[in-house]
């Protein structure tokens, strides 16, 4: 007996997955379907000029006052018992944060073509949201990059002693890129992210990404300045994110007095 032909299902398949794939892709760099207004406009301003105003502020004050006491009473560095905040602190690595996004996008992708019309439905949207976490957290993480190269902050005792004001702009080394941590940029873009799309998981999300900043200070990774700085960086760029997503209708829209709201 012969197998069975199955090439009209395959190319089925193939066509509705280029299909699915074209959408999800087209509509982020789409032109607004919906023109946001003064209000939605006024409120994303409002509310990033009162997060940077705050986060400025209490970077100085560590800086001024906590930060090189801080660092002084944790543990020397490679200490054997700090075994456990080296694996938690791996969680909130970038690479491994937007890999594990962009797999949950491309997987949702690659079988939404097998389900019917609502499920595929339902599924295209949590691609979207996902895809809205991605580019939340990479958005924050290329502006992160950017900040470390121009800022060129030495990570605590580089130099030799707890200065907290090392600075050497533009220095481009590793040892000079401490502020913003980039892992407290990535879980707080994540949380945040999180948050905004499933609003119940939203003190999960928040304790992990206090967790991941409180390792990079055990681990003498950064000083308490530099983690603030980085949640800063995640929460503004992530805010940024979701407004441009809302605005094309994607995962979100804009609700009444400018608020933005999952759909």
């Amino acid at each position: 007996m012969s197998a069975p032909d199955t090439s009209p299902s395959s190319s089925g398949y193939v066509s509705q997955l280029a299909l699915v794939s074209k959408f999800s892709l087209g509509r982020l760099v789409r032109r607004p379907q919906t023109a946001p207004d003064a209000a939605s406009r006024q409120r994303l301003w409002r509310e990033l000029l009162l997060l940077i105003g705050i986060g400025l502020g209490a970077i100085v004050i560590l800086m001024v006052a906590f930060d090189a006491y801080e660092i002084g009473l944790m543990p020397a560095r490679g200490t054997p018992s700090m075994w456990p905040w080296r694996i938690v602190t791996e969680f909130g690595q970038d690479e491994y944060v937007l890999g594990l996004l962009a797999v949950g996008v491309i997987v949702t992708i690659l079988i939404a073509p097998l389900w019917p019309e609502a499920t595929r439905s339902r599924l295209l949207n949590f691609a979207g949201h996902v895809q809205y976490a991605f580019f939340a957290v990479l958005g924050s993480v290329l502006m992160a990059q950017v900040l470390k190269y121009i800022i060129g902050r030495g990570r605590p005792f580089v130099g030799g002693k707890a200065n907290a004001f090392n600075f050497d702009p533009f220095n481009g080394t590793p040892a000079y890129f401490s502020m913003p941590s980039a892992h407290a940029v990535t879980a707080f873009a994540l949380a945040f992210a999180v948050a905004a799309v499933w609003p119940r998981w939203r003190v999960p999300a928040f304790i992990y990404a206090v967790v991941i900043a409180l390792s990079r200070l055990v681990l003498l990774a950064h000083h308490p300045s530099d983690v603030v700085a980085g949640a800063v960086v995640g929460l503004a760029c992530a805010m940024l994110v979701r407004y441009w997503f809302a605005a094309r209708r994607l995962g979100f829209r804009l609700g009444k007095d400018g608020q933005i709201v999952p759909r």
